[in-house]
């Protein structure tokens, strides 16, 4: 059965690292995403955490009776230039410790990179991987990997090339609703190329930027080269939430032991007890609408 975790970013300001697993048990999970924290893995740096510290956090867990489903670093692992894969590979390398002593065997992540310099960057994370994909194979970790908007490659279709091109089971992609309309729209196409490779989901909602003929977020000067999306709640943007979970569904991710499913909402921090609790009840309501038969499921599109 799916693991559905909370991302508790939203909590790092108000409550201290070792404070967060009981926080995540009270708004009613029972497993947590470790994401970028100024006292762990932060982003794009080497991680700040020693053994005594990884050992406190996962005694934290333990007391509070959660389990750490994923563990997500983001580094520079395909920066366009030498140095900067090197220093993430390093920084990988520590993660990949942190993982392993946590007991914890699932990692997703992002490509990175730079979408103006792909095939730079593309070559530097093959060669980052040929470094990389033996530990994560000697310590059993699988990693996922979202095509983020502003990585080298954010259409959906072209990171499960990107993905399959390493020849590796040992990789799969994680899907973020929420880059939905990054990806490019097309999500039951991505998940009959990805397949059992998904391991990993974040859910929230976003609104699709394409709409109103380009002009639903409108930034200046025009042509600016941003990407601009949302972590929202459930029902609050454009997502089809009937073809996402019906998709997930059909390909048994609900079922299988080894997934994870992570609410992911970052808009509303100032409502974050509320929203934990709502997005952990749609997400269950809407686990169990794809086992029922199609009628039922209407009030939840």
């Amino acid at each position: 059965m799916v693991k559905i975790a909370l991302d508790p970013t939203p909590f790092h300001h108000d409550y201290s690292l070792l404070e967060l697993p009981q926080k995540v048990r009270d708004l009613g999970y029972d497993h947590l995403q470790l994401t970028p924290h100024r006292d762990f893995i932060p982003f794009f740096r080497h991680p700040k955490a020693d053994d005594d510290l990884v050992d406190a956090f996962a005694a934290a867990c333990r007391n509070a009776g959660v389990t750490v489903a994923s563990v997500l670093p983001v580094l520079r692992w395909s920066g366009p230039s030498d140095d900067e894969r090197r220093a993430a590979v390093k920084q990988w390398k520590r993660v990949i410790d942190i993982t392993a002593r946590l007991g914890v065997d699932l990692i997703n992540t992002e490509f990175s990179g730079r979408p103006e310099l792909q095939e730079e960057s593309e070559r530097q994370f093959y060669w980052a991987m040929e470094e990389l994909l033996p530990l994560f194979e000697r310590e059993g970790i699988r990693v996922l990997i979202d095509p983020h908007p502003d990585d080298f490659v954010e259409d959906g279709l072209e990171a499960v090339r990107v993905i399959r091109g390493l020849n590796s089971k040992q990789v799969g992609m994680a899907f973020v609703s929420c880059h939905t309309f990054h990806y490019g729209d097309q999500t039951p196409a991505i998940f009959e190329a990805a397949g059992q490779s998904i391991g990993l989901v974040h859910i929230a909602d976003t609104f699709d930027h394409h709409r109103s003929h380009g002009l639903r977020y409108i930034t200046n000067p025009p042509g600016n080269a941003v990407r601009v999306h949302q972590h929202l709640p459930i029902g609050h943007g454009d997502v089809d939430w009937a073809e996402f979970f019906g998709g997930l569904g059909g390909l048994g991710f609900f079922d299988r032991d080894d997934t994870v499913a992570v609410s992911s909402v970052f808009a509303e921090d100032e409502n974050a007890d509320e929203v934990s609790k709502f997005q952990r009840k749609q997400i269950a309501a809407r686990i169990a609408a794809t086992r029922t038969p199609q009628s039922s499921r209407s009030t939840l599109s």
